[in-house]
C-alpha cells in the first residue's frame, strides 16, 4: 500500500489526532501508530486489519493531510509530542504500546519518554525505519526545491508514483510532506533517562535511510528488552509484508 494525497480514511471513528479503524476485543491490548513524514493514519489501515479484534489500532493523524487538510502542519517533533500526549491521557485506562515508522519513529520516542515522565509509561516501543535519536543526520531535504523533494519521495518508493506525476495533487500533498521533513531533519535529542519499556527496532535490509550500525544504537535509549529485526526490503519495506510486520508486533504485545 503506498501513501497517496488521496487515500481514504476509511471506516473509522475517533477526531483530532487519533483514528481507529477496526473494533478490538474489550481486553486486547493498545498499540498507537505514528505515520512517517508525509503520510496519513490511514497508511495503517492494513496493520490494524491484520491485528483486529486481537489489538486495538489507533493510527496518529497529523495536522495537514487528509481530513485534517485545513488545518495548519506542525514542523516540530517536540510540538507534534506534546500535542499527542495530550490526547493519550484520555487513552490510559488499559496498557498502550506504541509503533513508529520513520519520523514516528523519533515522534514515538518522544511521545514514550514524555509518557514514562508522567509515570504512565509504554508497555512497549517499537520503531522502524529509523535511526536512533542521538544519530544526527540533516540531508536538508526540507531546504530543497520541489523537484529535489520530488525525487527523494520517488527514491524511496512510499509514495504513489501517480502522485509524483501529477501537478495538482502535488499540490495538496508537499506542504505536509515539506513541514515533516523539517520535523523530522531539524530534531535534536535532549539527553535523559533513558525508557524502561521494552525497546524493539524493525529495519529493511536494502534502506537507503539507515545503516546498521544507526539501527543498533536504539539499543542505548532503553534499560528494558532490546531487540533488532532486520527484513528484506528498502525504506518502506513493511508496505509489502504488513502480516509479517503484524506478526512480529503481536509478538511484542504479548
Amino acid at each position: 500500500m503506498s501513501e497517496t494525497a488521496t487515500d481514504p480514511v476509511g471506516p473509522t471513528t475517533g477526531t483530532g489526532w487519533l483514528r481507529q479503524f477496526h473494533h478490538a476485543d474489550a481486553d486486547a491490548p493498545r498499540l498507537v501508530c505514528f505515520p512517517h513524514a508525509g503520510g496519513s493514519a490511514s497508511f495503517y489501515f492494513p496493520l490494524s486489519a491484520a491485528l483486529a479484534p486481537g489489538a486495538e489500532v489507533l493510527a496518529v493523524q497529523y495536522p495537514g493531510r487528509q481530513d485534517r487538510r485545513g488545518e495548519p502542519c506542525v514542523d516540530s517533533i517536540p510540538t507534534l509530542a506534546d500535542a499527542v500526549v495530550g490526547e493519550l491521557r484520555q487513552w490510559q485506562d488499559r496498557p498502550l504500546a506504541l509503533f513508529g515508522h520513520s519520523m514516528g519513529s523519533s515522534l514515538a520516542f518522544e511521545v514514550a519518554r514524555r509518557l514514562e515522565a508522567e509515570g504512565d509509561g509504554p508497555t512497549a516501543l517499537i520503531v522502524s525505519g529509523r535511526r536512533s535519536p542521538r544519530m544526527i543526520r540533516d540531508e536538508g531535504i526540507h531546504r530543497a526545491d520541489d523537484e529535489v523533494l520530488i525525487a527523494h519521495l520517488a527514491r524511496l518508493s512510499g509514495t504513489d508514483a501517480r502522485i509524483l506525476g501529477d501537478p495538482e495533487l502535488l499540490e495538496l500533498i508537499l506542504p505536509a510532506m515539506r513541514a515533516d521533513y523539517r520535523a523530522a531533519e531539524t530534531y535534536r535529542y535532549t539527553p535523559g533517562p533513558p525508557l524502561r519499556c521494552s525497546l524493539s527496532v524493525l529495519t529493511g535490509d536494502d534502506d537507503p535511510q539507515l545503516t546498521s550500525a544507526e539501527a543498533r544504537d536504539w539499543a542505548t535509549h532503553t534499560t528494558g528488552a532490546y531487540a533488532l529485526t532486520v527484513l528484506p526490503g528498502g525504506h518502506f519495506y513493511l508496505a509489502s509484508q504488513w502480516s509479517r510486520v503484524a506478526e512480529l508486533i503481536r509478538e511484542r504485545l504479548g
